[in-house]
């Protein structure tokens, strides 16, 4: 089911809410639970109810593993089991279900590439949120490891993993983040701040998605799906709004998920912080997916040894970090080529904080954007020829057109093959329109407060009450154009 659906705003959601919440009054909490567990489930097998018994059938299995896991003592073993090899087990069985659905048709292609055979592909459909729920699960297990968590309620783990704001595209979150939330007494009753924030934050989410990602992406997907060729504008406006539309798109599938969340009285971790502001890769990876970057900081990069083997291990661990990253968003080489060239900035970027040198700001941003803009086009291409056929169009490769409005002053130009006149964005959609939103793309992302910052200083008046319709009332006419989020893919 999708946020920004009919559907989930004026059915679910609501229904969802005012059940939960009556339970609650009445004082049936584990009942409330129940049903939201119920509620989640029903929201996940929208989509394919096929799926539902692998999603039961994972929790069951994390759930009882991590139970082991607890009650082995921390010092010694049980019947010579260790704890470190039940927790190996079972998150060597969580990759390798994950590995089943989201990269077999990868392995068996590059297999019958590599060494000529012809086997056939399974053309397995990837269940909705496996990779978040899966890396949900392994932080829990490495939790229960390390006794920080110890969860004896089956339907509490199963409310922690399936809880539907989080369920489909993250935030990833701890247990420790969010069960004692729904433990406290104060969480069960309405909260009217909680939800007047959750409901300017979904707005705003709704409205990032609806209005200006699905605006972006007309521009983008002409350029990198239906365009065979890319003039120097087209091939820039191509990549710029696939940079935008990536941003907008998951940002704001992030803040209706905190939105609807808050709606519950339950506060989800921040997942953006404004990552296009960023002066350095490293500080990008700090704003940008900011639960990814902590569990493969957290239960990656350190258990690799982090940065305490020495300098050269140091860029090996950051690099591998990077690559894995890269491989997790998908089963492509587009997506390894992406995360490598993530690596090498990041071992860069830590080599020059190492000998000390400074750049200067302005410099710094523009290196970064630039970079960050370049990779995405990798990062969206199906293939490498597609994303060789924007970057060439980008230095120029694909030709430059000018406006034909100019044609006269500017025809000494014509000596110059590469230089024509006509439609500058012919190839991708309307001029003008590209024009206008570009601009503003920039304006929002580098000049505006971000959600969580507009959320720290919001005032409960009639402002924030007119600007909250206003956005959800934008929204909702513009449902009629409904797409799935982009990381619903990942």
């Amino acid at each position: 089911m999708l946020f920004n659906s009919y559907v989930f705003i004026f059915a679910f959601l609501p229904v969802t809410f005012f059940i939960y919440f009556w339970l609650n009054k009445k004082r049936f909490t584990y009942a409330s639970k129940a049903w939201m567990v119920f509620a989640s489930l029903f929201f996940y097998s929208w989509w394919n109810i096929i799926y539902l018994p692998l999603i039961l059938g994972s929790i069951l299995f994390n759930f009882s593993i991590g139970t082991i896991i607890s009650r082995i003592p921390t010092a010694s073993s049980s019947r010579g089991i260790s704890r470190k090899a039940v927790l190996v087990f079972g998150i060597i069985a969580d990759i390798l279900l994950l590995s089943y659905f989201k990269y077999m048709d990868f392995f068996i292609l590059n297999l019958n590439t590599v060494l000529e055979t012809h086997f056939d592909l399974m053309h397995i459909v990837l269940p909705l949120g496996i990779s978040f729920f899966t890396f949900t699960q392994i932080a829990y297990l490495v939790d229960a490891y390390k006794g920080k968590v110890k969860e004896t309620d089956y339907l509490n783990y199963t409310l922690f993993v399936t809880f539907f704001p989080h369920l489909l595209a993250g935030p990833i979150l701890h247990h420790k983040e969010m069960m004692p939330q729904f433990d406290s007494l104060k969480n069960k009753a309405l909260n009217y701040r909680n939800i007047s924030m959750g409901l300017f934050l979904f707005s705003i989410g709704l409205f990032k998605k609806v209005m200006i990602a699905d605006t972006f992406a007309k521009w983008a997907n002409a350029g990198f799906d239906h365009a065979s060729t890319l003039s120097l504008f087209e091939a820039w406006a191509t990549s710029l709004s696939y940079t935008f539309q990536l941003y907008f798109d998951f940002s704001g599938y992030t803040d209706m998920a905190l939105g609807a969340a808050l709606l519950f009285n339950i506060k989800l971790p921040i997942n953006f912080n404004s990552p296009y502001k960023a002066l350095n890769i490293q500080d990008f990876w700090r704003r940008w997916h900011i639960t990814l970057s902590r569990f493969l900081r957290d239960y990656i990069y350190i258990p690799l040894g982090g940065n305490r083997q020495g300098e050269l291990r140091t860029y090996g661990n950051l690099f591998a970090v990077f690559l894995i990253g890269g491989l997790w968003h998908g089963a492509s080489w587009m997506f390894v080529l992406w995360g490598a060239l993530h690596g090498i900035a990041i071992v860069i970027h830590r080599a020059w904080q190492q000998m000390g040198l400074q750049m200067n700001k302005i410099l710094a941003w523009f290196i970064t954007f630039n970079f960050i803009n370049i990779t995405w086009v990798f990062f969206r291409a199906n293939e490498l020829g597609d994303a060789f056929k924007v970057l060439s169009g980008m230095i120029g490769l694909g030709g430059i057109v000018l406006s034909d409005k100019y044609e006269q002053q500017l025809s000494f130009l014509h000596a110059y093959n590469q230089i024509t006149f006509g439609n500058i964005a012919g190839h991708i959609g309307n001029t003008s329109d590209i024009l206008i939103w570009l601009p503003i793309g920039f304006v929002l992302v580098l000049l505006f407060k971000n959600s969580n910052q507009k959320l720290e200083d919001l005032k409960l008046d009639y402002t924030t009450l007119f600007i909250s319709i206003i956005l959800f009332v934008i929204g909702i006419l513009s449902l009629s154009k409904v797409s799935a989020f982009l990381y619903f893919n990942f």
